[in-house]
């Protein structure tokens, strides 16, 4: 008869000293802004009951908890913190909730060290998230640097790879893990770092509650989330969503809808759960706007721009331990998703003294749907032995995932109205029919050996194996069919050095692998550029992105109310690909290409600390990203170019859109204990624009911009609670994203004028001031 911990997980083989409690599952290393500041929060409206945080402990505690990570895409048993060789963050659903936050990626850019978002797209449900330089963007073309997980399943959508931050649902987060580095064992597009999210269950979530609200913008929402158990070995767990916003913009609304359900058994041995989800938004963006719109911020540069995301998706996942030292585990899931775009875009050939209609033509309509299904499995061996003595945890895995998609894209010839609406003027005319299917294989191991209780050595390694196929569909466009494989292995190593309980330091170096996706393998020739996401032929491979990143920390406590981390990184990739516009930074007409070297390199310091109702969160992170490099892009707009509209990238010359500095500070403050009042601080320092990758264009940098936004929370009784946040208090004005282009609307009133163009700095704004309440009502 073995002894068993709740829900049947065993004791883990890395012993604890004594007076060290361990904890299992959901609690995870958390050296997050966000994660730290909620120590004072108000009484739960459920319960009533005062969440008690670390920094909250009685003073005869005096050694920390072991938290469990998560190191590979399937948690199973996870690896005790202090053997973790990375700078790892982790924040729970419970936090996010405490701010109120509109979206996800509000929430991380504020709470998250390293994090920085921009509003390329003018959408605050489609912001691009930057973690030490490298981007998980909703935007089909951009360099897809980090992987994301849902209950282990990858969530960057096949076809791009891009992240749909809409599509997953933030009522049902029970943890958010950021892992950095480039961690072989989550697979592709792991450069820089990897985002593994866990939904809850309603054993850890009994109750229910609902949440409505309304504010600035037109913004109104309605929420309910219904958790429990049923019997001694079922529990089940329900969210549902909706949003309307008016934007804070001309032609930037959102309406979101989403929903999502779990079902689980969990036995002494064995656990297995079923979740479904889906949601239907529609997402319009006002785009970047010219220097010159900005007497009128708000207003779009052409509209209309919309995105329809579609996706329903099914997920089980099982975990069995066959001792108290063997577990398997796995996942099996499907998901369909669709995505319809209409863009409206400036004819870059546009010349009023032309001969024929294409040069004539002030604007095209363009509209692409994409289909998507995908699927897979993987499966995880943990097992936890002795090695010549001494603790060892082996885990073994592997998985699959495939997808198929179809890719439709039409224009349509189009005049601009005053408004810079533009009108069609003739029927959407077919470009491109492409299926593509891609197929991803992975075996990887990971283990830990202790050589002491102080010294462990961590040793992993994945082996990748991708296959991209294309296929004409249109009977007009062979050129477009082809099959690109690319495979490799990645190594890691890592060495962990536990002198006390109070103090950890670490070092590793990793290797990371992202294949070229389908739509940069058909865009990749200089003389045939396309347009994104339009129309595409075929061309010769692009090489694999390889990252090799090298990490040195620290973390750890001092006294029994502050936690510290420290890290310093550095992150080389080999053959990056880039977007070369063919007509100006700003034109979606251009082509794929490798572009030698880039790097990221720099340092995060991260502490918290807590004196009586008052809690203190802070994190700064520098880092240096730079092409590695000499190469030459087409950038028509920069006023360095040369008479071919080209300038010359150097080595050393600052990738444009990460700031260099980033400094996050979060106060909370219990006034007494059913009322908390906090705030978020933060810093952005300048940034270059896309098309001025050699630093050299008349316009120089964007400028950083300091903001502060606030929230509170009152408890009317056990179950009733009011809030209220605001956004950007000071309603500064700033923007977080900038690319060179053409303005072709110079006539009066900002109206289309092609035969007069201007170079400018087109800006991506952030939101002004806002301000929203709302109210939650919770039951057992």
């Amino acid at each position: 008869m073995k002894s068993m911990p709740r829900q049947g997980k065993p004791a883990h083989p890395f012993k604890p000293r004594a007076g060290l409690q361990l904890v299992f599952g959901g609690a995870f290393a958390s050296m997050t802004v966000g994660a730290w500041a909620q120590a004072p929060s108000a009484p739960d409206p459920a319960s009533g009951a005062t969440p008690v945080a670390a920094a909250s402990a009685p003073p005869n505690v005096e050694l920390p908890n072991i938290v469990v990570v998560g190191t590979t895409p399937l948690v199973g048993v996870g690896t005790p913190l202090e053997k973790v060789p990375a700078n790892v963050q982790t924040i729970k659903g419970g936090q996010i909730d405490a701010q109120h936050p509109p979206t996800i990626t509000d929430y991380l850019q504020k709470n998250v060290g390293s994090v920085d978002i921009n509003d390329a797209q003018g959408n605050p449900s489609q912001a691009d998230i930057l973690y030490r330089g490298f981007t998980a963007s909703p935007l089909l073309g951009t360099p897809q640097g980090l992987s994301v997980f849902l209950d282990g399943v990858r969530v960057n959508e096949p076809f791009g790879d891009v992240v749909n931050w809409d599509l997953i649902p933030q009522a049902a987060i029970q943890t958010m893990q950021i892992i950095p580095g480039s961690n072989p064992t989550f697979g592709l597009n792991t450069l820089g770092g990897a985002i593994a999210v866990q939904t809850k269950n309603g054993r850890s979530n009994p109750g229910g509650n609902v949440d409505v609200g309304f504010g600035s913008f037109g913004r109104k929402y309605a929420q309910i989330e219904q958790g429990g158990v049923i019997g001694d070995h079922l529990d089940y767990y329900f969210t549902a969503n909706i949003t309307n916003d008016n934007g804070w913009a001309d032609h930037n609304s959102s309406r979101l809808r989403q929903a999502f359900g779990k079902i689980r058994y969990t036995d002494s041995d064995t656990t297995i759960s079923v979740s479904m989800g889906g949601a239907d938004n529609t997402l319009n963006g006002s785009q970047t706007i010219p220097r010159s719109f900005m007497d009128n911020f708000r207003q779009a540069y052409t509209f209309p721009d919309m995105n329809e995301n579609q996706l329903g998706y099914l997920t089980i996942n099982a975990e069995h331990y066959f001792t108290p030292n063997v577990q398997l585990s796995g996942n099996l899931y499907y998901r369909h998703y669709r995505n319809k775009n209409v863009s409206s875009n400036v004819n870059d050939d546009f010349d009023p003294n032309g001969d024929d209609a294409d040069e004539l033509t002030q604007a095209f309509n363009d509209q692409s749907v994409i289909v998507t299904d995908s699927y897979g499995a993987s499966m995880q061996l943990t097992l936890l032995n002795k090695l010549f003595g001494k603790d060892n945890q082996l885990i073994v895995g592997a998985a699959g995932d495939f997808a198929n998609s179809h890719f439709t894209q039409a224009s349509q010839a189009a005049e601009f109205t005053d408004s810079r609406a533009t009108i069609g003027t003739g029927p959407f005319v077919p470009d491109t029919d492409a299926k593509t299917r891609n197929e991803n294989w992975g075996i990887y191991f990971e283990n830990t050996f202790s050589f002491t209780e102080q010294w462990s050595m961590t040793l992993a390694g994945r082996y990748n194996w991708a296959k991209a196929t294309i296929g004409d569909e249109s009977g007009v466009q062979p050129l477009l069919d082809g099959n690109h494989t690319f495979s490799r292995f990645n190594p890691a190593i890592g060495f962990n050095w536990n002198p006390t309980p109070w103090f950890t330091a670490y070092a590793t170096y990793n290797e990371g692998m992202r294949s070229p996706t389908a739509i940069e393998l058909a865009c990749a020739d200089p003389n045939a550029p396309c347009s994104l996401s339009n129309d595409f032929i075929a061309d010769p491979d692009l090489k694999p992105v390889i990252s090799k990143t090298f990490e040195i920390g620290a973390r750890g406590r001092i006294g029994a109310h502050t936690q510290w981390s420290a890290a310093a990184y550095s992150t080389t990739l080999t053959d990056e690909i880039q977007f070369v516009s063919s007509q100006g930074a700003a034109s979606t007409l251009g082509y794929f290409q490798n572009v030698g070297k880039t790097r990221r390199q720099g340092f995060e310091l991260a502490g918290r600390t807590q004196w009586g109702a008052l809690s203190v969160a802070a994190s700064y992170s520098y880092v240096n990203a730079t092409y590695r490099s000499t190469w030459t892009k087409s950038s028509a707009s920069n006023s360095s170019a040369d008479d071919d509209g080209n300038i010359t990238v150097h080595s050393g010359d600052r990738i444009p859109g990460i700031p260099a500095n980033t400094v996050e500070l979060r106060l909370d403050y219990n006034v007494f204990p059913q009322w908390n009042v906090g705030t978020n601080m933060t810093y952005r320092s300048n940034i270059f624009a896309r098309g001025d990758e050699n630093n050299q264009d008349v316009n120089g940098s964007v400028a950083g911009y300091f903001l502060i936004d606030l929230d509170t929370t009152y408890n009317v009784t056990k179950q009733f609670q009011v809030y209220a946040t605001v956004k950007n208090l000071l309603n500064k004005r700033y923007a977080n994203f900038a690319i060179l282009g053409e303005n072709f609307f110079n006539g009066p009133n900002h109206t289309f004028n092609g035969a007069d163009t201007v170079n400018e700095q087109f800006l991506g704004v952030g939101a002004p001031r806002g301000v929203w309440v709302g109210m939650r009502y919770a039951w057992k």
